[in-house]
């Protein structure tokens, strides 16, 4: 099973790519404005991604990899970052086009306000922990940045399907953190987090997945009104 990961990958991005082109959705109109923003939060991840793995907050199993490495990285992990915010960006692009979801300025200042501040303080107390510390405060201070400074109108709209996303991450983290397998694809220092599981997942990985999608979904929007 040295493909898994990679079937992974495969498997979360060929379905959604195949019905970009459908007449109701062509979401294919817009890969190039989703091509720029996910190399750039793809960026920002894989640096991150390569420093932690350096440091040994994480790491990934030879059992489940094909080999190559890229900065410590297996070329599967690299592959992560393009296949799920493609995948995720496509399910919230199909959304708004079934319905419209509206948040009132009012709700979002409160929700988010005490989103983040929830956030701030789980990360500033676990500050010795680099996985939760860095992870919580880097997305208070995001979700701050595009509602207050940019005034984004589709973050609230997001967190609104951002359950159903859930979805699918729990059914491919679940298989990358260890659920079914004798051995984990990514296993995690549980000194650099809180040791607290969904499953198999850790907590942190819920708000790691939603900085690499609201970072790339903040590029795609900007980039596609141009």
């Amino acid at each position: 099973m040295k493909s898994l990961y990679l079937l992974l990958d495969l498997g979360s991005f060929v379905v959604p790519f195949l019905f970009s082109f459908h007449p109701k959705l062509r979401f294919d109109r817009h890969f190039k404005p989703y091509f720029f923003a996910n190399i750039i939060s793809a960026g920002i991840f894989l640096i991150w991604d390569a420093i932690f793995t350096a440091q040994g907050v994480w790491g990934f199993s030879d059992r489940y990899t094909l080999g190559p490495r890229v900065a410590g990285m297996p070329v599967e992990e690299v592959m992560f970052f393009f296949c799920i915010p493609f995948a995720c960006i496509f399910t919230f692009h199909c959304l708004r086009i079934f319905r419209e979801i509206i948040w009132s300025k009012r709700t979002t200042h409160i929700f988010f306000t005490l989103f983040s501040l929830i956030l701030l303080i789980v990360g500033l107390y676990f500050h010795e922990r680099a996985y939760t510390s860095i992870t919580f405060i880097s997305t208070a201070f995001l979700i701050m940045i595009f509602v207050f400074i940019f005034k984004t109108s589709w973050l609230g709209p997001f967190f609104t399907i951002y359950p159903i996303l859930l979805i699918p991450f729990f059914i491919v983290n679940g298989i990358l953190t260890g659920t079914g397998l004798e051995q984990p694809v990514v296993w995690y220092n549980d000194l650099e987090n809180l040791g607290i599981r969904m499953g198999t997942i850790p907590v942190e990985d819920s708000i790691y997945g939603l900085e690499l999608i609201i970072l790339t979904l903040f590029f795609y929007e900007m980039f596609r009104k141009k």
